[in-house]
């Protein structure tokens, strides 16, 4: 069975990579990301899509990308998002692999629009206690950055941060440890789902729609870690 990954650029979705290759169950043989064609980056957390691309190369997988506009009504992302979908399935897909952990509305909204396409949902991190889940990426080897912080739930102080077992003992009450309700976006760099460390260096912090974006850009230097 074949399958691709929702690919946001973030630790959730790199780690159910990882749980779903570590399963066995299907065979992932994509990522699938949806990249906002009007700042080329993907949406929602604001990573490059030359990171994405160095994302895609670090875990050995082509990359989908779901183009869609700045500000996209749900109706058009909905018919774009349908055509990949039917793409993916002519080419043999069978299953997408999301990392949601706990958001039922969300986990049924994927579900709904999948139904009646051929390709099922999985969920490899569903029902996860999220801050035992997030030291267990961490032990890992998973390493990620901050990306994008919600200021209405968390300082902003926190864009640009690397996640790591500090930053999860400084979140405030009511913060989720995995960000799972907003709170915060981070872009993977490194992790048992990569054959080689992603070299990045941080770029400028920014307040855009609401949301503080701390950008990440390749750098010149070679990964300081190759598998």
């Amino acid at each position: 069975m074949k399958a691709l990954v929702a690919w946001s650029s973030g630790k959730d979705s790199a780690y159910a990579l990882e749980l779903a290759r570590r399963a066995g169950e299907v065979e992932v043989v994509g990522l699938l990301t949806t990249v906002t064609e009007d700042y080329a980056r993907v949406s929602m957390h604001g990573v490059r899509e030359e990171v994405l691309e160095l994302q895609a190369r670090a875990a050995g997988l082509p990359l989908r990308r779901v183009r869609i506009p700045a500000g996209c009504v749900d109706a058009e992302y909905e018919r774009r998002m349908g055509e990949a979908v039917a793409r993916a399935r002519a080419d043999g897909v069978t299953h997408v692999v999301f990392g949601d952990i706990f958001l039922e509305e969300v986990r049924a909204y994927r579900e709904r629009m999948l139904a009646g396409t051929g390709i099922s949902p999985v969920f490899p991190l569903w029902g996860r206690e999220t801050q035992t889940l997030a030291r267990e990426m961490l032990d890992a080897g998973l390493a990620a950055t901050v990306v994008c912080v919600d200021p209405r739930r968390l300082p902003a102080s926190f864009a640009g941060r690397v996640f790591d077992a500090a930053l999860l003992g400084e979140l405030p009450p009511g913060i989720d440890s995995c960000g799972e309700n907003g709170e915060f976006h981070t872009c993977v760099t490194d992790g048992p789902m990569f054959a080689t460390a992603l070299a990045l260096q941080s770029g400028e912090v920014v307040l855009r729609e609401g949301f503080v974006f701390a950008d990440l850009i390749p750098a010149v230097e070679a990964p300081v870690r190759a598998r």
